[in-house]
């Protein structure tokens, strides 16, 4: 099972993901969107938007950059395996709970307000649903990294994403024996990669390059009056 969740899943996560996106991009391109409901329930919306947004964007680098350059590069710079899991316990801390705060205010506009609920999908309840239950996980995880460091957790962390992306066959055993939560954190972190393509969280993947140079004005054509008898 080990095996399977992490030297089999992630592929299957990553390959969804990826051929997901571009089938639904080609296919869809109108669903293509967040869905905004500003105009239902504007206030709550733009804090929860804006605490959700900024946690989750230093979450999401903090564990590309955390988990996919090497170790020799952080002790090239004097950071040892302990003072990088203190940094990442306490940025991931700070971002998770600004992130979980905003979740739990988006969820509950979501859920209770019954214009919002009217207009929202099967899919973007179980999203924000599945990400307040990452977030958590992370957040839990946080004391145990501190309280493992010593044994070294980061590193097999760094191990098992490196060897996921250079089809490393031995990748799943570097986590083998790490703590149940931690296997818990990243198996849903592949199911949300799973999902990704079906639900409104798309809308990470679009920037808005064509912006940059596209004309300054836009014309809009005024409805014609009819003429009065």
């Amino acid at each position: 099972m080990n095996e399977f969740f992490f030297g089999t899943y992630p592929y299957i996560a990553l390959a969804v993901l990826a051929i997901g996106s571009v089938a639904r991009y080609e296919r869809d391109p109108f669903t293509w969107k967040s869905s905004s409901s500003q105009l239902l329930r504007r206030k709550q919306l733009m804090v929860g938007s804006v605490l959700f947004h900024v946690g989750v964007l230093v979450i999401f680098f903090g564990h590309l950059f955390g988990l996919l350059i090497p170790i020799q590069v952080y002790e090239a710079f004097g950071i040892v395996p302990e003072v990088k899991t203190i940094m990442a316990a306490s940025l991931g801390g700070i971002a998770g709970i600004m992130a979980i705060i905003g979740a739990l205010m988006l969820a509950h506009r979501r859920l209770v307000d019954p214009r919002v609920r009217a207009t929202s999908s099967f899919w973007d309840t179980a999203i924000i649903l599945l990400l307040i239950a990452q977030l958590t996980l992370g957040l839990i995880s946080v004391p145990v990294s501190l309280a493992t460091i010593e044994e070294g957790e980061v590193v097999k962390f760094m191990a098992w994403a490196f060897g996921i992306f250079t089809f490393d066959p031995k990748a799943a055993s570097y986590l083998i024996d790490v703590p149940l939560i931690f296997k818990l954190h990243i198996f849903l972190g592949l199911t949300i990669f799973l999902i990704f393509p079906f639900t409104r969280l798309v809308h990470m993947l679009s920037a808005p390059v064509r912006y940059i140079w596209r004309p300054g004005f836009q014309i809009v054509r005024s409805r014609r009056k009819k003429p009065a008898r």
